[in-house]
């Protein structure tokens, strides 16, 4: 075995590289384009990237930010995914170490990573990602151990004795995912409603389709409040600068995943502080 340092740099650089994919499909999947072919180029002159100008980070900071064809500057959206793709999985590896939470948790960072820029960059949360990433999330939980508990808590007032591991942990799963389709998309009608026009996209639905079924139904619910509340603060500042119009259009879904990545690593102690506080009513 490797000392556990070296482990996690090891993880840390794997995170950079997958950064580096992840910002193929920022830019290719909201168009329709493959994310295979053609090769990554510079979208102003054409200039092919060459693999010793694709290193992740390193690159963006020895070319000084621009094109070796034509300098024009290049986004740093590329280095902060990379780097903050590198920061998450090995966050993941010290939380859960060398383990299938490990694995779950870096898929759901990565894809929460896609979502995030997706939205904030074109309000747009694709459906590719949505989908793959539910299909994953439940394809994982038949692998994990179950941890939600809403599936054990309802299977003993059903069954007289619990079934499989792999049976709860999927069931945690489907309750995750439409508890959080489900009280998004009621939130979306009421507001359609009450002020005839849409304010939530089912983008955002279908996000948390996805994010459900990885996080189970109590920490769902844990995403959507940090979401909401992290809009809310955002857009106030917003407002109170007047930058923008009171009607101006957060990209929730961008705040959605930012909760969700802050549930994954520190919502387990709330939710079980919240348990305890019932108990004890």
């Amino acid at each position: 075995m490797l000392p556990a340092p070296l482990i996690g740099v090891f993880v840390f650089l794997f995170g950079l590289i997958i950064g580096s994919f992840l910002n193929v499909c920022i830019l290719r999947i909201p168009s329709g384009k493959s994310i295979v072919m053609p090769s990554s180029a510079c979208p102003k002159c054409g200039h092919l990237i060459q693999p010793y100008d694709n290193i992740p980070v390193l690159s963006y900071l020895l070319l000084g930010g621009k094109c070796r064809g034509c300098k024009t500057k290049i986004s740093p959206m590329y280095p902060l995914v990379e780097f903050l793709t590198g920061v998450l999985f090995f966050a993941c590896y010290c939380a859960f170490g060398i383990s299938l939470d490990t694995l779950k948790w870096a898929t759901f960072s990565a894809i929460m990573i896609v979502l995030v820029f997706t939205d904030l960059r074109e309000r747009i949360l694709p459906d590719l990602v949505n989908f793959t990433g539910f299909g994953l999330g439940l394809l994982l939980s038949l692998f994990m151990k179950p941890t939600d508990g809403t599936a054990l808590w309802l299977s003993s007032h059903i069954f007289q004795f619990p079934p499989p591991d792999a049976v709860l942990s999927l069931v945690d799963a489907l309750l995750g995912a439409a508890v959080g389709s489900g009280l998004l998309w009621l939130v979306s009608e009421a507001y359609f409603k009450l002020r005839g026009r849409e304010g939530m996209g089912l983008g955002d639905v279908k996000m948390m389709l996805m994010a459900g079924a990885f996080l189970g139904a109590k920490r769902t619910l844990l995403t959507i409040m940090a979401g909401s509340i992290l809009g809310s603060i955002i857009g106030i500042v917003l407002i109170l600068a007047r930058r923008k119009e009171a009607d101006y259009e957060l990209p929730f879904g961008t705040f959605l995943g930012a909760g969700a990545l802050l549930v994954v690593f520190f919502g387990t102690p709330v939710v079980d502080w919240y348990q305890s506080l019932l108990m004890m009513r």
